[in-house]
């Protein structure tokens, strides 16, 4: 199972946890987890005028052995306006545009998505139960 949990944060709002999200899904092959502006196919959204953060920003797959990987997608624009992080304990990485990144299993971490023109952020908790 894959945990995740979302705040939109901004400077105004920082420390805040009002308004987390939650999502979840089975360590199955092929289950999908995707975070971004378009409520249709994400599971967990953010605000409509965030535009640092495509229509599908984030995409969590399961992959055939039950572990799983976030991969960001690209969007329209050649070159992003956000920056992409994962933090796993003392251990950070950024995550190139286009790139995937495996999850570590049995474990937890954060992703945030950071934007380049504001003190705005999403942060996605995640928690891979093993």
């Amino acid at each position: 199972m894959l945990e995740l949990t979302m705040a939109a944060v901004s400077a105004a709002d920082e420390g805040a946890t009002a308004g987390m999200l939650m999502a979840d899904a089975p360590s199955e092959p092929g289950a999908v987890l995707r975070v971004g502006r378009d409520k249709s196919v994400c599971r967990l959204s953010t605000p409509d005028d965030w535009l640092f953060v495509s229509r599908v920003h984030l995409e969590f797959l399961c992959g055939p052995d039950g572990g799983w990987q976030v991969t960001w997608l690209r969007g329209s624009q050649a070159d992003p306006s956000s920056e992409v992080r994962l933090t796993v304990g003392d251990y950070a990485q950024p995550i190139a545009y286009g790139g995937t990144v495996p999850l570590p299993r049995g474990g937890s971490g954060e992703i945030v998505v950071l934007d380049r023109t504001a003190p705005r952020s999403v942060n996605v908790g995640f928690y891979h139960e093993a």
